[in-house]
This record gives structure tokens, C-alpha cells and sequence, in this order.
């Protein structure tokens, strides 16, 4: 063999090429995630070192909805803007030890460690309210909005069925008209239980459809009374019957917002708050009537001319009318909604946040929600007076809503010890079935009339 001396190839001119970064392989060059392929590998790994630890893994599965819409309008070049800027979003949201990729066009898969169900959910809806924030393309300011499947891997779970019940979640979150979120196993049921169930929903919404055409609904009330005894407010529940039998409102409210009748309830409910709050008035017992608000509601371009059409065929005071307001519509306060708020507070109407203490609040919304009126969880009254860390929460919240200019209301108050526990710890009022169950108004009346008597 002969050994031939190195020689360095002949010099040649420096061409434009010659001066671009070499692209990452790993990487997907418009968002600097990871591309498909290595957001695979990346999930083998990690899914393997969950397997190993027993430390939960959460796989959060983000798609960009209507996004054909944004390449069709702007061209692929501007779909990449979008998709760069969503990417930026979803960092700053984020800021856990966590693994990004972009699996397609508009999908992202993020694997976040050390983090459980409830904690990937909050996660997910902060998402929702970043990605929905207006971005301007060119000259036109476009309202993005996505559907996300999470999911927190099963000890001993592979990668591949892992991320597939993501993305079942996801699809099942697009299904149900995009911008919102599914966990994973909250997806309808296949085989003979998810028929069941499916038959079952469409006969409660053929009922609600049933009970809006021939009176069906129905408002019953239960008063909220201040540590002084006196009436404080009245909240309206709505009931619906369908064949002679009560549905359970656990049962009809979430198919009603699965199927977008919850927008007609809730103005059927508007409505009719309004006219009882204003017989009330007229019968010699004013006071603030509740009435309960979902977030399709407050989503709809026609919520205030609903709420106005309202105040002005009952000729009640706005300052007679309350709208509640879920507590985790605080994690999701769109422009729309703050919007809509903001002018129901401007008319004169008080909010009320209810159930609050369970979910997953946000402090920063909380601080610039114009609420007037904080309603505390019966989960940390039915332990009281014996469980003194929920004492402190209560009394905890009760001072965070004061110091907030709220009033403080504690739910499903049932016993004259859990009533002085929250005297002491300073709330304002208190609801349950210590001072009345829900009441038909005629009964309702026939109540307060009486309680001025003694």
C-alpha cells in the first residue's frame, strides 16, 4: 500500500451559502421547538424516566384553530408569523422545566414534568387566555384561539399511547367548537356505555329544547341572609322539567353547554330574574336578585343588549340585579367577557364570583375583575368549626375579598357551629339549609313576609 500525503483541497471563492447557520436537524426552524422527530425521541425519554420515578408527566396538545384560514388570507409566510408569534406565547406561559415541539403545521406537543392533573389543567387554560390574546398581521388584528388535550402519563404507559390520548383529547376539544380544553378521559366513552350516555344526552336536550317551548323552566330561589339576620340577596337556581319529572341540573346544565343552549337558558333566566326581582320590589320586599351567567354568555356579542332588554321590559333597578359568575371564568377573562363586565358594572349590575376556593384563580384576574360580592365554597364550610387550617382559608379569603371591596358570602352553611365559626372569622353573609332551602317565589314571598312579622 502506498501512503499518499494529505493535500488540502484548492481554495475557492466564498460563496452567500457559505455564511447561513447551519440549520439545527433537531429543530423546527420557525418556532425553535423541537421538530417532530425529536419531539418523539423526546417523549421515549421522558415517558421512560417517569415509568422509572413514578413522577407524574404532563403532555399538553396544542392546535391553532381555523388556521387554513390564516394561510388562505395571508399566505404561508404569514402563517409562519402567526405560528412564530403563538410559539412566543406559549414559552411565556410556560416558564416550567418542559420539552417543545411542533408536530405539524399548527400543532405543538408540550411535555411538562412534575406536574399533575389539576396542575396541567390550570396550566392549559392559561394557555387558552394567552393564545386568544389579538395579534396584528399585516394590517389586520386577528383573534387566534386553540384546542388543547391534556394528558398525565399512567405508570408504565408507552410514549406513542401517551400522546395519542392527547391528541384524542384534542380532537375531542375542536370537536366541541375549539377554544377550550379536554382532559384526557373527559372524551365521550366508545362501545355500549358511550352510546348509553350519548342516547342519554340527546334526550335531555330534547328535553331542554321541550322545556323552552312549553314552560318547562323554572326559577327557585334561596335567600343569602347578612350575620345580622336580615336578607342580603336572593339567588335564583334554575330547574327544568321535562314528562312530569325534574331533571337534575347537574345532568342538563353540561349538555346545555355541549349543545349551545346554555345561551338561551341563560337569557331565559336573565329575564326572568329581572321580573321577579321587580314583583319583589313591588310587593314591598326589595332585594338584590342573583342570577347566574355562564362564559358562552358572556362570550356573545349580544350579552349586554340581553342584559338591557332585561332591566328595561321587568322597569327593575340595575343595583336589584346580580350576575354570578363561575369561578374559573376568572382564568379565561377574554376581552369579550372583561368587556361585557365592565359594562354590566357601568350600568349599575353587582358581579358575584361563586364557588371560589376550589378552583384554580388567578390573583392577577381576580385583582382587575370588577366583582362586587365573593361567594366561598361549601367545600371548607361543611368541615368547620373541627378542621382550623380551612378556618384559616376562610378567614384568609374572607379578608382578600374585603380588602377587595367584596362582600364576602359563605355556601352551604347547615349548622348554627358552622355559622359561628364564620361570624368569627369575619364573612358577611351566609346561604344554605340552616336558613332556607330553594324556594318557588309564591313560597319565597310568603317567607320574607313572614321573617318581617317577627
Amino acid at each position: 500500500m502506498i501512503d499518499h500525503p494529505y493535500r488540502p483541497p484548492p481554495e475557492r471563492p466564498q460563496r452567500y451559502f457559505d455564511t447561513m447557520p447551519v440549520a439545527d436537524p433537531l429543530l423546527d426552524p420557525i418556532t425553535g421547538f423541537l421538530n417532530r422527530k425529536a419531539g418523539l425521541r423526546a417523549a421515549a425519554i421522558l415517558v421512560a424516566e417517569s415509568n422509572t420515578s413514578h413522577i407524574p408527566l404532563g403532555t399538553i396538545w396544542v392546535d391553532i384553530d381555523r388556521f387554513r384560514q390564516v394561510n388562505e388570507s395571508f399566505g404561508h409566510r404569514g402563517g409562519d408569523r402567526v405560528i412564530a408569534l403563538i410559539a412566543e406565547r406559549i414559552r411565556a406561559v410556560v416558564r416550567l422545566q418542559c420539552e417543545y415541539s411542533r408536530t405539524g403545521s399548527d400543532e405543538f406537543v408540550l411535555l411538562v414534568p412534575a406536574i399533575d392533573h389539576a396542575e396541567a389543567e390550570q396550566l392549559a387554560r392559561r394557555l387558552l387566555v394567552e393564545i386568544e390574546r389579538p395579534l396584528r398581521i399585516d394590517t389586520i388584528l386577528i383573534r387566534p384561539s386553540a384546542s388543547i388535550g391534556v394528558a398525565i402519563n399512567q405508570i408504565g404507559e408507552n410514549p406513542i399511547a401517551l400522546l395519542e390520548r392527547a391528541d384524542r383529547a384534542m380532537v375531542e376539544a375542536k370537536r366541541q367548537g375549539g377554544n377550550r380544553l379536554v382532559m384526557s378521559g373527559d372524551e365521550p366513552l366508545t362501545g355500549r356505555l358511550g352510546v348509553q350516555l350519548a342516547r342519554e344526552e340527546l334526550a335531555i336536550e330534547s328535553a331542554l329544547h321541550a322545556a323552552l317551548e312549553s314552560g318547562g323552566l323554572r326559577l327557585d330561589f334561596q335567600p343569602i341572609l347578612g350575620l345580622d339576620g336580615r336578607v342580603e340577596a336572593v339567588e335564583a337556581l334554575m330547574r327544568c322539567y321535562a314528562n312530569g319529572q325534574q331533571v337534575d341540573p347537574a345532568r342538563f346544565i353540561p349538555v346545555a353547554e355541549k349543545t349551545g343552549l346554555i345561551v338561551r337558558l341563560g337569557e331565559w333566566s336573565l329575564l326572568q330574574g329581572t321580573r321577579c326581582a321587580a314583583r319583589l320590589c313591588r310587593q314591598g320586599t326589595p332585594t338584590k336578585l342573583a342570577i347566574n351567567v355562564s362564559r358562552a354568555q358572556l362570550l356573545s356579542p349580544r350579552f349586554i343588549q340581553a342584559l338591557h332588554g332585561a332591566l328595561i321590559c321587568a322597569d327593575v333597578p340595575p343595583a336589584l340585579i346580580e350576575l354570578e359568575l363561575t369561578e374559573s371564568l376568572i382564568m379565561d377573562l377574554s376581552e369579550t367577557v372583561q368587556a361585557n363586565l365592565r359594562t354590566a358594572r357601568e350600568v349599575g349590575v353587582g358581579l358575584a364570583i361563586d364557588d371560589f376556593g376550589t378552583g384554580y384563580s388567578c390573583l392577577s384576574n381576580l385583582k382587575d375583575l370588577p366583582a362586587t360580592k365573593l361567594k366561598l365554597d361549601r367545600a371548607f364550610v361543611g368541615v368547620l368549626p373541627d378542621d382550623r387550617r380551612s378556618f384559616a382559608i376562610v378567614k384568609g379569603m374572607t379578608r382578600l375579598g374585603q380588602e377587595l371591596g367584596m362582600i364576602v358570602v359563605a355556601e352551604g352553611v347547615e349548622t348554627d357551629t358552622q355559622l359561628a365559626a364564620l361570624a368569627e372569622a369575619g364573612v358577611d353573609a351566609s346561604q344554605g339549609f340552616l336558613h332556607a332551602r330553594p324556594m318557588t317565589e309564591d313560597a319565597l314571598l310568603a317567607w320574607m313576609k313572614q321573617r318581617e312579622q317577627k
